[in-house]
């Protein structure tokens, strides 16, 4: 018999970018799946997506399914009838589930070992039967972040269905929804070649969209863009600055890209350069040109969806976008800097922060007052410390600026023009332009010890701001980003911010206080530091530490993040350098752990003291000694020094009756064992590694 191939392709509006993107993996998944599930068998399964289009193609579908027949073991002979000779509620339970009748039931086996068995035969059906099912679930199964119905349905998609192809080898694979019929034609790009297009058979549909000037695949569409913009680099001596993020959106905004150079006046070359690529990154999606220098060229790349013949037109209506958008940029850039950066700071008090934290200008005060107790404890030069306070009371000035009020994502970076066109230093600026990183994981933190108090200030009164008032983040919503916030003041105090953070925390909560903001001191505390021991576990996992070593680290009472996740990293590497002895030393610290009582003490009778006891408690006496002088100094070298311990431990116990019958000996005993479980307090909870 011969195989066939099906296509599905669904036509719609333009998806958005991203969620184009997300949505051609979940086919590369789902499809598969329904096709399993609907025990039809099948070759390869390809997936093509353009923003006006999902398609699959699966090979090699016989016509019809084979016969199944399937056999399946019930209920044991002995509880399959009841005493009256009826059939038992188990026995026809499982008749019903099979769709078999009870007397159809079949007895296998001997004795008690048998049990009655019900054969169901699947017999074969006709695939295109079942296909429109496929289809139909293909269309649901699709997870959008956003969804919407039109006309007169019910039916939701990402965005309107036009049209509906599908096909099973030359047969048109009936399926109806949203008021839609499947056909054999389909729709091409929306301006070169729309059609429609007749699709003679399911393997001719990727051929037919391709000739209607449409580029049915993700990584296709992203290759020719690289490639029309290498070619352009080689032409011009410029090079493109192309973000992941800009061309994984610009790969999915066409159907048949084409790169194409613009240019703007160069005047605007005057306007700070981050506008400007953010008029052209965010705004039009065009990827600004670099000459050798590293300086911004005044050209740009257009990834156009439109016809290559007609690149002049495109070009200058692109020129055109641009030229008007950089004009608004000057415009705000020059009134900006009709007045100094000081002037904006009073503005901030009409700017809502968070409602129950109040406006801007209250979280800017609080950064101030928390940046010069920063500044202190990091025992900062005089110099260093007016700096710092000063950024922090300029940092969020440019938020009322009209530059940044129309292009976002440059605050901070504006407000550093602007302090320096305003007679500020040059750290003062870069604290300014900094203030905001690191921005997401991996990102830069400031480069300056000034910038690095200023970004912790911020950043520690968002978290302890935002928790004090009930907005903890739960699940996968942070919509404040607090996870972020508290991550970045991680990464600022591991970049050398030399601080305790728990103190900058009630000093945070204090502020807060003095604001009249109302919560619970104690219970906002708790959570805060909770909340940043959950991110310090993240991060030493991340660093390859095993769960059961960041918990004995954390068991052990210590609650700052920086030191939780340098112990972590260290307990770590000491259990897989040392392993024998640390496995036989948590061995150990559970059998000593159940056998103490601490409410016997630790002061020992040494005229009780047997050969083997004496040796071991000097054996803990001289580790005691050692990991107090070595702890917060070189946590590695105190766990070197613990490890020492197994051979005395071991010693003591294959030798010692803890349990000894005269009760002063054993309970002298036991406070040796308490002594023992001692030497670990304050490093690591050893019994978290017992099995």
């Amino acid at each position: 018999m011969a195989l066939k191939t099906f296509a599905f392709e669904i036509g719609s509006e333009e998806i958005p970018a991203f969620d184009l993107a997300d949505a051609t993996e979940q086919m590369k998944v789902l499809v598969p799946k329904l096709l399993d599930d609907a025990g039809i068998v099948h070759g390869e399964v390809e997936i093509y997506t353009s923003p006006r289009r999902q398609i699959f193609v699966a090979h090699d579908i016989a016509e019809v399914t084979d016969e199944k027949v399937e056999k399946f073991r019930g209920p044991s002979k002995k509880i399959a009838f009841n005493e009256d000779g009826t059939p038992s509620k188990a026995l026809e339970g499982f008749a019903r589930s099979k769709g078999v009748a009870v007397e159809d039931l079949v007895l296998e086996g001997e004795g008690d070992k048998a049990n009655y068995c019900a054969t169901v035969v699947t017999p074969s059906v006709n695939v295109i039967d079942l296909l429109g099912d496929i289809c139909l679930k293909t269309i649901n199964g699709i997870k959008w972040p956003k969804s919407c119905n039109w006309g007169s349905t019910r039916e939701v998609y990402s965005r309107p269905v036009r049209w509906l192809c599908a096909m099973f080898g030359t047969d048109v694979v009936d399926v109806e929804w949203a008021n839609l019929k499947s056909s054999n034609t389909t729709i091409g790009h929306r301006f070169l070649n729309p059609g429609p297009h007749v699709v003679p058979s399911a393997d001719d549909l990727i051929s037919v969209v391709r000739s209607a000037s449409v580029i049915p695949v993700q990584e296709e569409r992203r290759q020719i863009i690289l490639d029309g913009i290498k070619k352009i680099e080689e032409e011009t001596g410029y090079t493109a600055r192309i973000p992941e993020k800009t061309l994984v959106e610009v790969t999915n905004l066409g159907e048949f890209p084409t790169p194409m150079v613009g240019t703007f006046d160069e005047e605007f070359l005057k306007v700070p350069e981050e506008i400007i690529v953010d008029a052209m990154l965010m705004h039009q999606r065009y990827f600004p040109l670099y000459q050798a220098n590293g300086k911004l060229s005044n050209k740009f790349v257009i990834v156009s969806n439109g016809n290559p013949e007609n690149e002049a037109i495109i070009v200058d209506g692109n020129e055109r976008v641009v030229a008007a958008r950089l004009y608004d940029a000057k415009f705000f850039y020059d009134e900006d800097l009709k007045q100094p950066l000081e002037n904006n700071v009073e503005k901030l008090e009409e700017v809502i922060y968070q409602e129950k934290l109040g406006t801007i200008k209250a979280k800017n005060d609080r950064n101030v007052i928390l940046a010069t107790y920063i500044a202190c404890q990091a025992e900062l030069s005089e110099e260093e410390k007016t700096d710092a306070v000063r950024a922090a009371y300029l940092a969020k000035a440019d938020l009322p600026s009209q530059a940044v009020i129309e292009f976002t994502s440059v605050q901070g970076i504006m407000g550093s023009y602007y302090a320096a066109a305003s007679g500020e230093n040059e750290h003062v600026a870069l604290a300014i332009k900094e203030h905001y990183c690191p921005r997401f994981a991996g990102d830069d933190v400031p480069q300056e010890i000034v910038g690095k108090v200023v970004a912790l200030a911020d950043k520690l009164d968002t978290v302890c701001g935002l928790i004090a008032v009930g907005e903890r983040p739960t699940g996968s919503k942070d919509p404040f980003g607090v996870r972020r916030a508290a991550l970045g003041c991680v990464a600022i105090m591991q970049a050398g911010l030399d601080i305790d953070l728990l103190p900058a925390i009630d000093n945070a909560l204090k502020y807060l206080k003095e604001q009249g903001i109302e919560f619970d001191v104690d219970a906002a505390k708790e959570s805060i530091v909770d909340f940043f021991g959950d991110r310090a576990s993240q991060l030493s996992k991340a660093a390859g530490c095993e769960q059961e070593t960041i918990d004995a680290v954390m068991a052990s009472g210590v609650q700052e993040p920086i030191v939780i996740i340098s112990r972590a990293c260290d307990l770590q590497k000491a259990r897989e350098e040392m392993k024998d002895d640390f496995e036989d030393l948590s061995v150990a610290f559970s059998r000593a752990h159940s056998l103490s009582d601490m409410q016997l003490g630790t002061d020992l009778e040494e005229s009780l003291f047997g050969d083997n006891e004496r040796v071991f408690v000097d054996a803990i006496e001289k580790t005691k000694a050692e990991i107090a002088g070595l702890i917060k100094t070189d946590y590695f070298a105190a766990l070197k020094c613990l490890a020492s311990l197994r051979g005395p431990v071991d010693a003591f116990f294959d030798s010692t009756m803890i349990m000894d019958k005269d009760e002063a000996i054993k309970n002298n005993r036991v406070k040796i064992l308490n002594n023992f479980i001692e030497c670990f307090a304050g490093i690591a909870d050893f019994g978290k590694f017992s099995k």
